[in-house]
């Protein structure tokens, strides 16, 4: 029986915490991926792809999320010998899965809805029935976020980046990403105390 991978067609689960690739063999991976080893390569997106498909679900949905994982991934490729060590390569992979979400998100002309006003965007997100009343889908409500808030708040709240940072990221001010992330947690606010 053939099921489809949730990242993709064709691309097959990513390794486990459990069997992870330790440091000093992700270091070698690396190396040899650089010169051109393509199952060093195969190690390396096995144990980062879940990860990296996680930020793409959370920062642009999970329509395009399969598919930004894999354009993360070739794009990281092209630029593996500009990877210089001077980070972990989870780090420098992830500025770069970054990068490749937020080039899309400007190709897909996203960020003109930057300062959408649709304040009843969660209105249509159901809360999940079971243990408790007061529970609801907090992935689907961050999905249902307009774009801009949507991506502040996944890089601030859940990837932990700074607001300067992700300025400099979005190419916005300091104070429209706080802006945006005041927006983005009394609109998830709201939708919690209905």
């Amino acid at each position: 029986m053939n099921e489809e991978s949730p990242w993709g067609p064709g691309v097959t689960a990513p390794t486990t915490l459990e069997n992870a690739v330790p440091p000093a063999s992700e270091r070698a991976d690396v190396s040899r991926a650089q010169n051109g080893d393509t199952r060093a390569f195969e190690r390396l997106y096995r144990t980062h792809a879940a990860r990296i498909f996680s930020l793409a679900r959370r920062m642009i949905g999970v329509d395009l999320a399969g598919e930004l994982t894999q354009d993360v991934f070739v794009r990281a490729w092209e630029k593996l010998r500009t990877f210089r060590g001077e980070s972990a390569f989870g780090t420098w992979l992830h500025r770069v899965a970054i990068n490749v979400i937020l080039h899309r998100r400007g190709v897909l002309n996203v960020e003109r809805g930057r300062l959408d006003d649709d304040e009843g965007a969660l209105d249509q997100v159901a809360a999940r029935r079971g243990s408790s009343e007061l529970g609801m889908d907090l992935e689907g409500a961050i999905g249902k976020l307009p774009s801009g808030a949507r991506v502040v708040f996944v890089l601030h709240d859940v990837e932990g980046f700074k607001h300067e940072e992700i300025a400099d990221l979005l190419g916005v001010t300091a104070g429209t990403t706080k802006a945006q992330l005041h927006r983005a947690r009394m609109i998830l606010r709201q939708h919690l105390c209905r």
